[in-house]
């Protein structure tokens, strides 16, 4: 079976198409505009291991918020279609990822039931990474959570500088889903036959 997704979201503020194939490691540099956006999908490529292209153009001239997070929602929507109907997934991923000061616990449950618990919200992070904050973080994981019905829980142990927190917990996040999303049995991950 086939664990792929090409899904095209255009509003009046973006214009963004992913690929998305969850069984290999191809994967072309992103080019949304934003470099530090760039920097982290191509990270999240890398370290998941998927082939990921992801082409986008947003109101970068207004702030990075709708492109980031129009681009965690269409990421969603083709992370759903590329795993179908979740059988035989792991389902679960975890892990721990550091970067200098900073330390990043990032775990996943591809349940099919989207929640977000993002405690840097909570953190005095400073400044910003060409623009991107981890508010803007937050709402990319927002996004990728609602429309791929991921529990994503993100916690910061350590760290307080923009560029190397929101970059720890896209490698953890990678990480987790590198896990989860393996196929490893042939049945539900779920006691109850279904997610």
């Amino acid at each position: 079976m086939s664990r792929t997704a090409t899904v095209t979201r255009t509003t009046s503020e973006t214009d963004i198409t992913v690929q998305l194939d969850l069984d290999t490691t191809t994967y072309e540099p992103p080019s949304t505009g934003h470099g530090f956006l760039d920097h982290m999908l191509d990270a999240l490529a890398r370290h998941a291991r998927i082939g990921l292209n992801i082409r986008a153009t947003g109101d970068l001239h207004i702030e990075p918020h709708h492109l980031v997070e129009d681009v965690g929602i269409t990421l969603g929507q083709a992370l759903t279609q590329a795993l179908g109907d979740r059988k035989g997934i792991e389902r679960y991923g975890s892990a721990f990822v550091p970067m200098d000061e900073t330390l990043a616990h990032v775990v996943v449950d591809l349940s099919g039931r989207a929640h977000l618990a993002f405690e840097p919200e909570t953190l005095n992070v400073w400044g910003d990474a060409g623009g991107m904050t981890h508010y803007h973080l937050r709402e990319f994981l927002r996004g990728l959570s609602n429309h791929a019905g991921i529990t994503l829980h993100v916690r910061l142990l350590a760290g307080r500088e923009a560029h190397h927190v929101i970059e720890a917990i896209i490698k953890a996040l990678a990480r987790a889903l590198h896990d989860a999303v393996q196929v490893t049995s042939q049945s539900m991950p779920s006691t109850k036959g279904s997610l």
